[in-house]
């Protein structure tokens, strides 16, 4: 008669590998940890590797773009007027493309598309990046303290999540945004130009997109705090504090993983579609907001210049949603994508 397991064992071979086969002299059975079962999952998703490749590439690129820029390999700025015809337009098919320049050149002006795109990048992923990391950590805070708190005040931040929801945003951006950025030039001392629009971007996206990650979070944490180690602290005598984030928080980061790659492409969609209100980065600074918004006009006699940065502005959201999906699948292995 086999004895039974102890309590430890149980748990080890809960967590055994997937690919063991039933029966067999196949040696010993591995046990894993759920992170490890999580990695391996993650793995086997081909959609997601690739995605995770694209948007190493897109960080990489977006690091690089200034050194390239100083070092001299990429000009995002010098006119070109010589590789532009009587219209304006440039000289040669595909939108003047050659050896010299990979992507054609900007109608009008002359300017290296790749210069102009690569250099961009950066500028975007800085704007979306920082947005993101404002709004997750407004987001965990709350979502928090509303979700372990309850009561008045659970209350208080529920009606302060519906009143941001409520509020025209997109209007008040441009109401506004005259006015904060004189603001944040003359009162805080930012530089005028790109760093004072760039920094009332990121304000704007991060303060008004932090609602989705505090009902997320709140959601998880409503379930957490029944669970025997936060009601231990609590006897223990534990701060409010150290509850919330030395007990609660390190049991969120997966849906707070998932939430950042999912935020992420939704501001580099934000910032293209602040470019063409004309409230994001404006030119001759390069974003690929701004990039997109000047191609337009010339998207029926230079498409080239029209989809580059469509194309890369497509690529990076459908490859952040993607990856987001894969670690949702693979840290959930009871959702479906």
């Amino acid at each position: 008669m086999t004895a039974p397991l102890s309590p430890e064992s149980a748990l080890e071979s809960h967590f055994v590998d997937e690919e063991q086969p039933d029966g067999g002299d196949s040696g010993p059975i591995v046990s894993k940890s759920p992170g490890q079962l999580a990695r391996a999952r993650f793995l086997k998703d081909k959609l997601s590797m690739v995605a995770l490749v694209i948007v190493v590439l897109y960080v990489l690129a977006a690091i690089s773009a200034p050194l390239l820029v100083k070092v001299g390999f990429l000009d995002p700025y010098s006119s070109n007027q010589d590789l532009l015809n009587e219209f304006q337009l440039p000289i040669g098919a595909w939108g003047g493309i050659s050896g010299d320049h990979w992507l054609g050149v900007e109608p009008g002006i002359g300017r290296d598309v790749l210069s102009r795109v690569w250099y961009g990048i950066s500028f975007s992923l800085a704007i979306s990046l920082t947005a993101t990391v404002i709004a997750v950590l407004i987001g965990v805070t709350l979502g928090i303290v509303s979700g372990a708190s309850g009561g008045w005040v659970d209350a208080i931040i529920g009606r302060a999540i519906d009143l941001t929801l409520a509020f025209p945003q997109t209007l008040m951006l441009l109401a506004l945004s005259t006015v904060a950025i004189a603001f944040i030039t003359e009162v805080l001392g930012v530089p005028a130009g790109p760093p004072a629009q760039s920094l009332y971007v990121v304000v704007v996206l991060g303060l008004f997109g932090w609602t989705g990650v505090a009902r997320i979070v709140r959601g998880q944490v409503l379930s957490l705090r029944e669970r025997e180690f936060v009601a231990a602290s609590q006897m223990m005598g534990a701060s409010k504090f150290r509850l919330y984030f030395k007990e609660i928080l390190p049991n969120l980061w997966a849906p707070i993983l998932v939430t950042f790659t999912l935020i992420m492409p939704a501001f580099v969609s934000a910032e293209a579609a602040l470019a063409f209100l004309n409230v994001s980065i404006r030119p001759p600074t390069p974003t690929l907001g701004n990039v997109l918004s000047d191609s337009l006009k010339f998207a029926e006699n230079d498409p080239v210049y029209f989809f580059v940065p469509a194309i890369l502005i497509a690529a990076i959201v459908v490859s952040f949603n993607l990856l987001g999906d894969g670690l949702r699948d693979a840290l959930d292995p009871k959702g479906h994508r």
